[in-house]
C-alpha cells in the first residue's frame, strides 16, 4: 500500500507542489532558482494580455457550453430512440474520438482554408463565401468551438447513452400508453433520470474548456489580433517562448484556484438540486 501511495504522490502531487513553487521564484531551469515573491505575479497581474486572455477564454467557455453542451444531449436522446442502425451511429459519432488530436486538428485546417477549404469549397457550390472562417476576429473563436464541439462529442454521448440504458423501460411504455410524444417522453422521463450525469458533466465541461489549448495553438497560434489566446496559451508563451518559467507557473496557479472556486461554487448552488 505504502509504495503505492509514494508512486501516487510522486507522479500525481508533486508536479502540482513543484508547479506552486516554481509560481515564487525566478528560474530557467537551468540556472539556481532565486525566490521571486510575489514578483512574478505582479508582473502577471501587469500584463494587459492577460485580461484579453481571460476575456477570449471566458468567450469561448460560453460558446461551448451553448453549442457544446446540448449536442450530445441530443445526439444521445435521438439514438437511444432508434430502433434500427444504433450500433453503427455509435460508431460514428465516436468516430471522431479515435482521430489523435493534432490530426483533427490540422485536418480542420484545411476544412477552414478560406481559398482551398472544404467549407468554402461546399459553401461555393451554393453562391456563398469565400468566408475567412480563421482570418477574421469575429468567426476564429466560433471556429475553435466548433471543431471542439465535433472532437469531443462522442465520448460524452456514449456516457449519456450508458446512463440513459438505467432508465427504466416500463416508464417509456407507461408513456406511451398514456399518448405521450417524443418529446414529452424525454422532458418528463429522461432528462429527470440524467440529472445527476448532466450535472457532473457540465461541471467537466467547464473545466476542460477553460484549459483550451490545442485548437487555438494550432489552429490560430492565438490569431487574429490576438482574439484567441486563451489562458493555456498565454502560460505557453511564457515558459517555452519568453523562457518565464516562474510567471508561466504563476498563471497556472492562478487558473488552478479559480478553477477550484468556480467547481466550489458549482457544487454548492446544485447540492440541493443533484440530491431530488
Amino acid at each position: 500500500m505504502l509504495p503505492m501511495v509514494a508512486v501516487f504522490f510522486l507522479f500525481g502531487w508533486w508536479p502540482i507542489l513543484r508547479s506552486v513553487l516554481l509560481g515564487f521564484q525566478h528560474t530557467n531551469l537551468v540556472d539556481p532558482p532565486e525566490w521571486a515573491g510575489l514578483d512574478n505575479f505582479a508582473a502577471l497581474l501587469a500584463d494587459p494580455l492577460l485580461w484579453i486572455t481571460v476575456r477570449n477564454t471566458v468567450w469561448f467557455v460560453l460558446l461551448a457550453l451553448l453549442f457544446g453542451f446540448p449536442v450530445p444531449i441530443v445526439l444521445a436522446v435521438v439514438m437511444s430512440e432508434l430502433r434500427k442502425l444504433g450500433g453503427l451511429f455509435r460508431v460514428l459519432v465516436y468516430l471522431p474520438v479515435a482521430v489523435p488530436p493534432v490530426v483533427a486538428v490540422l485536418m480542420w485546417k484545411w476544412f477552414y482554408d478560406p481559398d482551398h477549404g472544404l467549407f468554402n469549397q461546399a459553401l461555393g457550390v451554393l453562391g456563398l463565401g469565400p468566408y475567412p472562417w480563421l482570418q477574421d476576429t469575429a468567426t476564429a473563436m466560433p471556429s475553435l468551438v466548433l471543431e471542439a464541439t465535433w472532437a469531443a462529442a462522442g465520448s460524452t454521448v456514449l456516457i449519456y447513452l450508458a446512463a440513459l440504458s438505467s432508465v427504466p423501460g416500463e416508464l417509456y411504455e407507461a408513456a406511451e400508453i398514456d399518448g405521450a410524444s417524443i418529446w414529452r417522453r424525454v422532458w418528463h422521463v429522461t432528462l429527470p433520470h440524467l440529472r445527476g450525469v448532466l450535472l457532473i458533466m457540465l461541471l467537466l465541461q467547464i473545466i476542460g474548456t477553460f484549459r483550451i489549448f490545442t485548437e487555438p495553438f494550432v489552429l490560430t497560434d492565438g490569431g487574429p489580433e490576438d482574439s484567441t489566446v486563451t489562458i493555456l496559451l498565454l502560460i505557453y508563451r511564457y515558459a517555452f517562448i519568453y523562457g518565464d518559467y516562474g510567471t508561466a507557473a504563476a498563471l497556472g496557479v492562478l487558473l488552478a484556484v479559480a478553477l477550484g472556486v468556480i467547481s466550489a461554487v458549482y457544487l454548492r448552488l446544485t447540492r440541493k438540486w443533484s440530491s431530488v
